[in-house]
């Protein structure tokens, strides 16, 4: 799949789960579970105990149906062994150029993180597929309503703010596709075995964004 398929596919999905697990094992069971209620991208951070080894196993196990993706990247060593593990695409919360052109090189899309409109427009000519914006709760969707209107260039995903509920208000709002973590995968039925609460979960967002684009394209 080229870069430009990914990051079609990235947005067709409309949100990407946020993975931050203590226990790797429980992976393909979260991943099934909120594919079950609609969810198509995963992004596993570098904060999951061995995620090179995790990223590598996620590909082969689920990503014949999971888009499977890196996070929390904060150097191009790390963007090129989570690649070479098999991860599609490269999030990171901060941007460095060498992470996108890293990332580029193997023909992976690039998503950096930024915060004001001057770094996400850096972000953006240094070749940044998606733009990040993170944390996106404390500017909130006005901001990216702000900033699209002189840039509608850009193409701005949020983490951080993101609930089952308010997924859509983010795209109405201008966002290409939300990252979600704790609001969809509850620590607690993950814990405790109950991933069919993920499910609903998944079911409760996507609702909320297939509505946003529905009333998206009627107006």
């Amino acid at each position: 799949m080229s870069r430009e398929e990914t990051v079609k596919r990235i947005i067709a999905g409309g949100a990407v789960a946020v993975i931050r697990l203590a226990d790797p094992g429980k992976l393909t069971k979260v991943a099934e579970a909120i594919h079950a209620g609609g969810i198509s991208g995963i992004e596993i951070t570098m904060t999951v105990p061995n995620a090179i080894k995790v990223i590598g196993e996620a590909s082969r196990e689920i990503g014949d149906y999971m888009n499977v993706g890196v996070g929390s990247v904060l150097n191009a060593e790390t963007a090129r062994m989570a690649i070479d593990a098999g991860a599609r695409y490269v999030v990171s919360p901060i941007f460095k150029k060498e992470i996108v052109e890293v990332a580029h090189e193997r023909d992976i899309p690039a998503i950096p993180g930024a915060f004001t409109p001057t770094e996400i427009q850096t972000a953006y000519e240094a070749g940044a597929d998606i733009v990040k914006v993170f944390p996106a709760d404390v500017v909130g969707m006005a901001f990216f309503r702000g900033v699209l209107a002189p840039m509608p260039h850009l193409k701005l995903m949020p983490t951080g703010g993101v609930t089952l509920k308010n997924a859509g208000e983010w795209l109405k709002s201008g966002a290409c596709a939300v990252g979600v973590g704790s609001a969809l995968l509850d620590r607690k039925a993950i814990d405790s075995g109950k991933y069919q609460v993920l499910t609903e979960n998944a079911k409760i967002m996507m609702e909320s964004i297939i509505r946003a684009w529905q009333e998206m394209k009627v107006a």
